[in-house]
């Protein structure tokens, strides 16, 4: 019998010892195996096409096992290879190895050349395949003068790459100067060939870095050819070059791209040739010019492209299929095709095949005087030649022996013996390759052996079967013979079945199977025997079965579960509720021989199961209980069914049987079906599964069956109150063994620890097995390395531990069934790994691009995957802040932390800082955590625009100046050159007058500028500047003060608006407009529309480029509306317009035409009016009427003043006088006791503020100025109000308290008219 484990250290010899084909058997036996002699068999070596990195020392692999361990030689260029001779040369201990020291001053080119290892001990010798060392090679580019290509638009283009010859051919790649590959599509792709082809050029293709790249993968080097300048020339640039040359009917007539049916640029020509090997991959390519870009299709002439195998790539320009065949040679045609036409190519494909196994020579173990047969069986295209070598020696000429007669690719071996143990080499080879394999020949002579340990006690359950082993070796194949007791006769009959493995089974053990069995093996060259013994125990039964019970709520209920067990084994009793534990509740009491449930509730309804388990066997048995309230009156009693009887098995086969029943009684409701389940006496007695469920009205199902499985079969009838009990079980029927049908699900390897390979996966379940002896065989090999499988057979469990694996390397492993009677089908291979580490290097060669002041691009070499042992999970970056440029202050350093996942070898780096230091570094994570960082890297932003000003302030208004005050940016984000002033007048009408710039140091916080129109609304617009640009604006608006003498202040626009000295402080810079000269257009255009929208209106400007006198129109409506467009004529040949009575916050549409000239618009703009602000009082300072009844007003109060003084020289007083005496306002002055004026408010009154506006900060100010009778300042703060009809409310002497106005607040400036509000 086969063992259950077998030492690590063993399992090479394992491996190859369990995959002879003989007429030997060799069990697994570890003690067995070390004393077996055996030829040398190659389990390790390095690949045919053997490129090494000729920087690296080269390691040519040989690994043999053998008994007695084999000695190993190397032949070079088909000669001895001497390596004692070379101090470069050394080979491993215990091993065939070769490692030549190049690291140490060998040179790589001087060992290239094809070796062969040859492994030999005693009994033969095994030789390894011809291994070609060639060093990998990456020439520079040859240095060549690139033309620019200067391309017409719409022609097609190919940029050539001719990237230099390497060992092996380079990966070929575009990309621009930063690094960022070139986008391709139906249009533009590159070749098979590294070319890029264009189909059609564009003017988008216009650039100067096509960049060809040729990526070495073995030496992990990059060359770059030379960057390919391609300009694209389209008809509007031409127009431009030539339209001094031309006249405007020339270039109107000037005609579109020509479209152009296809063309071929690959392959040329209408047919081609195309040969390729069996199981390679099929590559075609198809790319074609013409404009439109032509779509290809591929079919084959003759038949169908191959399902499954075949692919499109590269926009379908070419098909790919996989594992090609001879099936798949034919012609394929490419068809090109676009609306103007097509074009088509063949290609006719020839598929050869180096040689392939059918049947490949396996190794035999033979007795002496036995015979056998080596086979080498091999195909290909040509026909494959096959020669034999025996311990490395062409036949022909190597030791005779009369055993052995080659017969072909057959050798036929007859009455070998020991002397013809050999190793024997296959050589199966055509003009595209060759296969070797080696296969030996080993002639044991070993007396019998019983592996199966002495007086081994097997125990079994009544009527189940017992399997009793009896495990052994020798050679010749001994004879096995069972006898029961010491001196009993040999078992026969067909109460026994004897298997080949020498293992006895009883199929239903009884009582008097208990006893002792002597298991005998003999051979030509001796006998022995062993005894076991077999122990026949009583079934474990419940022999009192948990009942049905109904019971009403808060009631008492008990389950029974009475046992017979054998009194030798030990039972335990489990109860189940529902499947699962108990409830954790104390009304449960669990006793001896039952189950006790106290004040029954609603949620102990349920199916309570009672489980008996000993070392041999388990039962169980189940129960349901139902909780229901108390009846309230008598009714007809609906329960649940009576279990069904008289249960009978019929037309029994291997795989099937039918079973029928007779119902039982319905008790008031329909059965609605019948539930079957089977219980599986052999694997898991007392444990009943389900099987299936048919309708109410079918009493006959037909079954399908397991292999190896000990059937019972119960039914249980279902209504619409519940289940029946289960029927009384039906007799049993053992189905026969078979091979199992299916392997192990979930196969997974995961290493745990970096050393090692944890296989896993899911077990069969019993009746899965199909047959005694279930077992599994657990394969794996390294993945890309011509190895061998390594194979162990462990017992029925579901992991397996390798150890000793390197770091993260992938394996190949399979897992397969295997029992009594032989294997289940060759399982399908996974791909696992070996156990993660973290990984051992940084990242290299980290470049940091600074692509503006906010953002930067940090690239690095990718780390080695054999240093990053373990998934690639990406590359961490972490950067932070170091300092301030601007400021030199440091702070608190916070990193930040980018992932970018996959291998990927770049990052863009938002969110920096401008001006400012910066360090990053760079490390690669896997599936084990982050590997070392890479050195750090300093990087600078550069300096961006500011933000705003921190504040604006306008104070200290007067006649014709204002003051500014400001705050520098909180984020200057570079050094400061400069602020920008810009400004403009506002009149009544909202209308934006001339606007003025101004440049002021950066060192100033303050302006007066001087010289303003008086009593004017100003509005400012105010901003940074670095040596990057402008910052983001604030804006304000403030007013000066109205001139006493009430002239009303010029409209704006007339004129210039502002003095030509307009401020006063240290010496700043003015922005001088330049004088900008008009280049006549080649065709009249409108540009550069801009609009200023307010609440109502909106200024439309505009540039002119054409013909003087044009009729211009504004064309205008409401964004996103379908309404047809409101059209406004522009008086004059002017470049502004406003537009008035729109609805505020609303977005408009505006366009700009002229007619006359081929009607020709400007594109469109978009712009949304401010929000509704409560209505400005009309300014009537301005008005005439007005200024008439100021000029009565001053005459009426210059004769009021003449009739006063008189009075006062008289003694006498006036209403006035009474008045001011009777209110004693505390801010108002009597007269003067000398002159007879008016008194001066106090200097409180002087510096209250104005009245606040809607569009007035609330921190400028107006400050009061030297003259005393402003009506400016009789205005201020009363609340004297025009009547309805003109008249005058209050009087002079009214409370000076502000009393909340009806409406809305004024913004502009106080009107002389509130100082009339001061007199009667």
């Amino acid at each position: 019998m086969m063992k259950n484990s077998i030492s690590a250290s063993k399992a090479s010899l394992v491996f190859f010892l369990y995959q002879m084909i003989s007429a030997l058997d060799v069990p697994l036996d570890s003690k067995l195996l070390e004393e077996l002699s055996q030829p040398p068999t190659i389990t390790q070596q390095s690949p045919k096409d053997y490129i090494v990195d000729p920087r690296e020392n080269i390691v040519i692999q040989c690994e043999a096992k053998g008994k007695p361990p084999p000695s190993f030689s190397w032949t070079r260029n088909g000669t001895h290879f001497d390596i004692d001779k070379d101090e470069q040369v050394t080979m491993k201990p215990n091993s065939g190895t070769l490692v030549i020291n190049i690291m140490n001053g060998g040179k790589a080119e001087a060992y290239e050349g094809v070796y062969q290892c040859t492994a030999r001990n005693e009994r033969g010798a095994a030789i390894s395949n011809n291994i070609v060392i060639r060093p990998s090679r990456s020439p520079l580019w040859t240095k060549e003068k690139l033309e620019p290509n200067q391309v017409r638009e719409g022609d097609s283009l190919v940029l050539h790459c001719r990237p230099p010859v390497g060992l092996p051919p380079p990966i070929i790649f575009w990309m621009d100067n930063a690094f960022q590959r070139l986008p391709q599509s139906e249009r533009v792709s590159q070749g098979l060939n590294g070319d890029l082809y264009f189909s059609n050029v564009q003017p988008e293709d216009t650039r100067e870095d096509y960049i060809c790249y040729a990526r070495f993968n073995h030496t992990q080097t990059i060359q770059q050819k030379q960057p390919i300048s391609v300009k694209v020339f389209s008809m509007d640039s031409l127009n431009d070059t030539i339209a001094a040359n031309l006249s405007d009917t020339d270039i109107y007539g000037a005609k579109p791209v020509t479209e152009r049916p296809p063309i071929l640029l690959t392959p040329t020509g209408t047919t081609s040739n195309k040969v390729e090997l069996r199981g390679n991959v099929l590559l075609l390519e198809c790319i074609a010019a013409g404009l439109p870009t032509p779509v290809i299709r591929w079919i084959k002439e003759g038949g169908e492209l191959p399902a499954n195998r075949t692919f499109f790539e590269n926009f379908k320009k070419t098909l790919k299929i996989i594992d090609v065949s001879e099936a798949d040679s034919g012609n394929y045609k490419c068809i090109a095709r676009n609306i103007l036409g097509s074009t088509h190519h063949v290609i006719s494909v020839t598929v050869k095949a180096a040689p392939y196994w059918i049947t490949a020579p396996r190794n035999l173990v033979l007795s002496p005087g036995e015979d056998g047969t080596l086979i080498c069986r091999a195909n290909g295209n040509p026909k494959p030649s096959i020669s034999w070598l025996a311990n490395g020696v062409p036949i022909a000429i190597a030791p005779e022996d009369p055993s052995r007669k080659v017969d072909g690719d057959t050798i036929i071996f007859s009455a070998v013996q020991e002397r013809s143990s050999a190793v024997y080499q296959c050589n199966a080879s055509n003009e595209y390759g060759y296969l070797l394999a080696n296969a030996f020949v080993n002639v044991l002579a070993e007396p019998p052996r019983i592996l199966t340990p002495a007086n081994k006690l097997y125990q079994v359950i009544l009527d189940s079967p017992a399997l009793i082993d009896c495990a052994y070796f020798g050679s010749p194949k001994p004879e096995i013979e069972w006898f029961k007791g010491v001196k009993g006769s040999i078992l026969r009959g067909n109460e026994y079945v004897f298997h080949d493995n020498g293992t006895l089974e009883i199929p239903v053990a009884q009582k008097d199977s208990t006893g002792t069995y002597t298991c005998v093996a003999r051979n030509e060259l001796g006998k022995i025997q062993n005894e076991v013994q077999l122990e026949v125990k009583d079934p474990t039964m419940i022999i009192k079965q948990p009942e049905y019970k109904v019971i009403q709520r808060y009631g008492h209920v008990s389950f029974e579960c009475i046992i017979k067990h054998d009194s030798t084994l030990i039972p335990t009793v489990i109860w189940l509720k529902d499947n699962d534990e108990l409830p954790d509740d104390e009304r449960f009491l669990v006793g001896k021989d039952n189950l006790t449930i106290m004040n029954v509730t609603d949620k102990d309804d349920g199916t309570y199961t009672c489980i008996v388990n000993t070392t041999l066997d388990s039962v169980s048995a189940s129960a349901v209980l139902t909780v229901v309230a108390a009846p309230p009156t008598p009714a007809i009693i609906y329960a649940r069914p009576n279990p069904p009887f008289d249960l009978e098995l019929t037309g029994q086969l291997e795989r099937s049987i039918e079973l029928s029943w007779i119902p039982g009684d319905e008790n008031n409701s329909p059965i609605t079906s019948f539930v079957i389940e089977y219980e599986d006496g052999l694997h898991e007695p007392g444990v009943w599964h389900y099987q299936t469920e048919v309708p109410g009205s079918q009493t006959t199902v037909q079954l399908k069956l397991s292999p190896y499985v000990n059937y019972s079969f119960r039914v249980i009838a279902v209504n619409e109150i519940g289940r029946s009990q289960p029927s009384e079980p039906s007799e049993q029927y053992l189905t026969k063994s078979a091979n199992p049908d299916e392997n192990p699900s979930n196969v997974q390897g995961i290493g745990s620890e970096p050393d090692n390979l944890v296989i896993t996966w899911e077990s069969l379940k019993g009746f899965q097995s199909n047959g005694p002896g279930l077992q599994y065989k657990v394969s794996w090999r390294q993945k890309d390395v011509d190895d061998e499988w390594t194979s162990v057979v462990v017992a029925n469990v579901s992991k397996y531990i390798v150890s000793g694996t390197p770091t993260f390397v992938p394996y190949e492993i399979k897992v397969q069934a295997l029992n009594d009677l032989g294997y289940a089908p060759e399982p399908s291979e996974v791909i696992g790994h070996s156990g993660e580490d973290l990984p051992m290097v940084a990242p290299g060669n980290v470049q940091v691009h600074v692509i503006n002041s906010t953002l930067a691009k940090v690239h690095w070499d990718p780390v080695p995957l054999k240093s990053v042992r373990g998934h690639l999970q990406g590359y961490k970056v972490y950067y932070w802040k170091v300092q301030s440029l601007s400021r030199r202050s440091k702070r608190h350093i916070e990193k930040k932390i980018l992932t970018f996942r996959g291998n990927k070898t770049f990052g863009m780096l938002p969110g920096l800082e401008p001006y400012s230091s910066y360090k990053l570094n760079v490390r690669v994570v896997n599936g084990k955590g982050e590997g070392p960082a890479s050195p750090d890297r300093v990087f600078k932003t550069p300096e961006g625009v500011p933000s705003s000003p921190s504040f604006l302030k306008i104070t200290n208004p007067t006649l014709d100046s204002l003051t500014l005050e400001w705050g520098s940016p909180t984020h200057p984000n570079g050094v400061l050159i400069s602020y920008i002033l810009k400004f403009q007048p506002i009149n009544n009408t909202h209308e934006l007058g001339p606007l003025v710039e101004i440049r002021i140091p950066a060192n100033e916080s303050s302006l007066i500028l001087k010289n303003l129109n008086y009593s004017t609304r100003y509005k400012f617009y105010f901003n940074a500047q670095t040596s990057v640009g402008s910052g983001s604006q604030i804006t304000e608006e403030a007013v000066t003060i109205m001139d006493e003498a009430g002239i009303p202040r010029p409209a704006v626009g007339a004129g210039k608006g502002y003095s030509e000295t307009l401020f006063a402080t240290s010496p700043v810079m003015h922005t001088v407009r330049p004088t900008f000269y008009k280049v006549q257009p080649l065709y009249p255009r409108i540009r550069n529309v801009t609009t200023a929208a307010a609440e109502t209106y909106a200024n439309i400007s505009w540039e002119y480029e054409g013909p003087d006198h044009a009729n211009f129109y504004v064309e205008y409506g409401v964004a996103g509306s379908k309404e047809d467009w409101k059209k406004e004529i522009v008086n004059g040949s002017r470049s502004f317009f406003v537009l008035k009575g729109l609805t505020p916050g609303t977005a408009y549409k505006v366009r700009v035409g002229a007619e006359g000239l081929s009607g020709f618009r400007s594109s469109e703009d978009v712009f949304e009016t401010g929000p509704a602000m409560a209505s400005r009082q009309v300014d009537i300072a301005t008005q005439g009427w007005f200024i008439g009844l100021m000029c009565a007003v001053a005459l009426l109060i210059l004769i009021l003043l003449i009739v006063c003084f008189i009075r006062r020289n008289k003694g006498g007083k006036y209403p006035v006088k009474e008045k001011e005496d009777a209110h004693a306002d505390p801010e108002i002055q009597p007269m003067k006791e000398d002159d007879g004026t008016f008194g001066e408010y106090s200097d409180a009154e002087d510096h209250k503020p104005l009245k606040k506006g809607s569009r007035t900060p609330s921190d400028r100010t107006v400050k009061k100025e030297d003259s005393d009778d402003s009506l400016v300042d009789y205005g201020e703060g009363v609340n004297g109000q025009f009547n309805e009809d003109g008249s005058f409310i209050g009087q002079y002497s009214g409370k000076k308290e502000k009393e909340p106005a009806e409406g809305n607040e004024s913004s502009e400036a106080p009107s002389p008219v509130n100082a009339m509000n001061s007199f009667v």
